[in-house]
């Protein structure tokens, strides 16, 4: 992908899971500079979040595919619940296609882009049910755009669960910024204003709102030289 300007997607996940994500996700768009969700249509908030996508148009709006949630504990991961197998190709292509019509339902048009709760269609089967999803609609899946580069650095978390406080600084935060590469980023987040729900991410939900809400970060950002931009307005090149 060749191109000229750097240009950034600042995308928050959960979109729809809970009131308190919910509140998160709405002021870091209107207050911040989260441009697109993903929404987790399964979640008894998501039609909360949907009310608000309606109401304010400029955000763009995705599919946060939710497959279960996983916990590090004790040296491995252990689920917390699980939608369905896996491993299971049928049962996977059944989800995928019922959670898109569910967002549909929802939202009365198609997701802008796709994704998934903690990353489970990097793996197969998973994967090629996601890229066949995805081709068929003619939208980005994360991981595998040609013309999206997703960079999921700002997170408060290890691999295996552990706190890491410094990646969700504003530091760590403009470091990001200062190396972003030319063409189109899609930088995930995960805001949220109330520790309203049972997740393996929750208190770093609050400190990801307030550094996305740092009155420095508009005037940062444009001098980066850095467009902001969403999955609904995604350039030609």
């Amino acid at each position: 992908m060749t191109a000229s300007k750097k240009r950034l997607i600042i995308n928050a996940d959960d979109f729809g899971q809970s009131s308190g994500i919910n509140a998160g996700v709405i002021a870091a768009h209107q207050s911040g500079p989260v441009t697109s969700a993903s929404l987790m249509v399964r979640w008894p908030a998501a039609a909360e979040a949907v009310d608000y996508t309606r109401k304010q148009r400029t955000l763009s709006l995705g599919l946060h595919v939710d497959l279960g949630e996983w916990m590090f504990s004790d040296g491995d991961w252990v689920g917390m619940y699980e939608v369905v197998p896996l491993d299971d190709v049928n049962s996977l292509n059944k989800e995928v296609a019922r959670q898109l019509q569910t967002f549909h339902e929802l939202v009365g048009k198609q997701p802008t882009h796709m994704d998934s709760h903690q990353h489970v269609h990097l793996r197969e089967p998973a994967r090629t049910v996601f890229l066949n999803a995805a081709s068929n609609l003619n939208i980005p899946l994360r991981h595998f755009s040609p013309v999206v580069r997703y960079c999921g650095d700002f997170y408060g978390q290890t691999t295996q669960g552990v706190p890491l406080p410094d990646a969700i600084s504003m530091s760590s935060l403009i470091s990001i910024l200062r190396t972003l590469p030319y063409g189109t980023t899609e930088l995930g987040c995960h805001p949220g204003e109330a520790n309203d729900l049972e997740t393996m991410y929750r208190g770093e939900r609050a400190q990801e709102l307030k550094i996305l809400l740092d009155p420095q970060l508009p005037t940062i950002i444009n001098s980066l030289g850095i467009e902001l931009c969403s999955f609904a307005n995604l350039p030609e090149s």
